[in-house]
């Protein structure tokens, strides 16, 4: 078994040194440029191939195949989330980060930036019928767009209501349905997800230009440099527009990219040493830390925790009751709609049953995202809560039924008077078990744009460009709301054996 456990070990490590980014010497003696790439950016960045099952397309894809070929090497592909593409490759999971890294100066802060590739155009989507055309006229509105974007920056500087997506589908589903006013991404996204929709229209006028680079390691300039090289050549022989025009991306914006990718020139002279001895440099963002406003912010996720937690678990236990009710007490129909019922729901994931009501019923009943959260959980956790509660009911001598019968109780009577308060002291331990695991699956409304603790504490890891102080808060939090409820769950079962001599917690 030691020795088994001790192979487990060695194989990991060796794949996680295999994994490590390197240098062009490194990239070249191993044969293969390692990109980090999201799948579900989707089409046109990088998608599965629909007809041939692992394999993946997109045009960045083809960019990588290009870059890596006029490096004498071939190209793989490493899947991470978008989101966590700057600290993937600062730890080194691969050789560089490829799929709509936008260039910023706080990104150029973290890591090195190649060329530009594609110039994007920030674009601004609304309903038909809205005659807005601009930031300025949509102030205290709920505008879409993608976390860690050009797109999220520019709205911070303005007085709306920002509303964060996972996905770059998302934000114009809801744009469609009225629970957002507008939407700002890149017009890449906005032409094929938002323009094409007939309810929609997006203004022609760029509210912003920039451009998307590939990103490396600090220190792995020798391939930055080469890359660059080669994004220069594609560039100059024409293969790059190439590429464009396959996917159909190519406009008046690229034709930027020559001038955008030139060499720098070189530096003037200087009319001084002390001149030369202080080069004007670009100022860096002040550093941010954990304060006092973003312990504010997490309280406030913590909050939102709290309501949605609370309010669906209000929902989970009445139809969880119900449930078991229906299941030992009725007859055969209703024995088997609600064991349908819980299969259904205890046998699909949590997450599928957020993205059906809240996207899957749009067209039918348009739910908000908080209520579309708490519904969520309540019908999900009712599932499991009914299965507690039939076990504690099952638990329940069978005499206890006879000798309420032979008082002349009814079934009715029976159930709420006897056998009730019983199964609920039997349960009371795994229905708080349960409150404290749907505490925690709450993390999952995420998705529907409801920034709750966890979600708080993504946004701010980034920003912070930490994650183990928000990390701490979060799981401190997290700690602060669960353990006082187990406290209170264990007294109030000592209350309820109505022991004189209780047995110490």
């Amino acid at each position: 078994m030691r020795v088994l456990f001790l192979l487990i070990v060695a194989a990991l490590l060796l794949s996680s040194q295999r994994a490590r980014a390197g240098d062009l010497a490194e990239v070249k003696a191993r044969g293969e440029l390692v990109w980090g790439g999201d799948l579900q950016g989707g089409e046109p960045f990088v998608f599965e191939d629909e007809k041939t099952p692992g394999k993946i397309r997109g045009f960045e894809v083809e960019i990588a195949d290009a870059i890596a070929r006029r490096l004498g090497v071939r190209a793989k592909f490493a899947q991470n989330d978008w989101s966590n593409l700057v600290p993937g490759l600062e730890r080194g999971d691969f050789d560089m980060a490829l799929n709509g890294l936008e260039d910023t100066p706080d990104r150029r802060q973290r890591i090195l930036l190649s060329v530009p590739y594609f110039v994007y155009g920030e674009t601004l989507t609304l309903r038909k019928g809205d005659e807005r055309r601009s930031l300025s006229e949509l102030s205290g509105r709920k505008v879409g767009t993608l976390n860690q974007t050009v797109a999220h920056d520019l709205l911070k500087q303005q007085p709306v209501e920002i509303v964060l997506y996972e996905g770059q589908q998302e934000p114009y589903f809801d744009l469609q349905h009225g629970r957002t006013d507008a939407v700002l991404l890149d017009h890449i996204i906005a032409d094929r997800y938002g323009c094409v929709l007939k309810s929609l229209h997006c203004v022609p006028e760029d509210v912003a230009r920039g451009v998307y680079v590939i990103g490396f390691q600090k220190g792995h300039t020798a391939l930055q440099h080469a890359v660059d090289d080669a994004l220069r050549a594609m560039i100059a022989d024409g293969e790059l527009r190439r590429i464009l025009e396959g996917w159909k991306l190519w406009d008046a914006r690229q034709d930027e990219l020559a001038v955008r990718s030139a060499p720098p020139p070189p530096p003037a002279p200087v009319a001084s040493a002390v001149a030369a001895a202080q080069p004007t440099r670009e100022a860096a963002p002040a550093p941010r830390h954990f304060d006092g406003r973003q312990l504010h912010l997490f309280l406030e996720g913590a909050l939102i925790t709290i309501v949605l937690s609370v309010v669906s678990f209000a929902i989970a236990m009445p139809l969880g009751l119900l449930l078991a009710i229906g299941r030992l007490y009725f007859g055969p129909l209703v024995r088997t709609l609600c064991a349908a019922y819980i299969e259904l729901f205890r046998g699909t994931p949590l997450l599928l049953q957020l993205y059906v009501l809240y996207f899957g019923l749009a067209p039918v009943i348009r739910l908000s995202p908080m209520t579309a959260a708490i519904l969520g959980l309540g019908l999900n956790y009712a599932a499991y809560e009914a299965e507690v509660q039939r076990g504690a009911l099952l638990a329940i001598p069978r005499g206890q039924t006879e000798a309420a019968e032979a008082l002349g109780l009814s079934h009715a009577q029976t159930l709420r008077h006897v056998l009730l308060p019983q199964a609920f002291r039997t349960a009371l331990p795994a229905v708080t078990n349960d409150f404290v695991a749907l505490l925690k699956d709450s993390s999952l409304v995420s998705v529907l744009t409801v920034v709750e603790l966890t979600k708080r504490m993504t946004i701010a890891a980034v920003d912070l460009r930490d994650w183990m102080i928000p990390g701490l808060a979060c799981a401190g939090l997290y700690f602060a709301m669960s353990f006082p409820l187990s406290r209170l769950s264990r007294r109030l079962e000592l209350k309820l054996q109505h022991d004189s001599h209780p047995r110490p917690a």
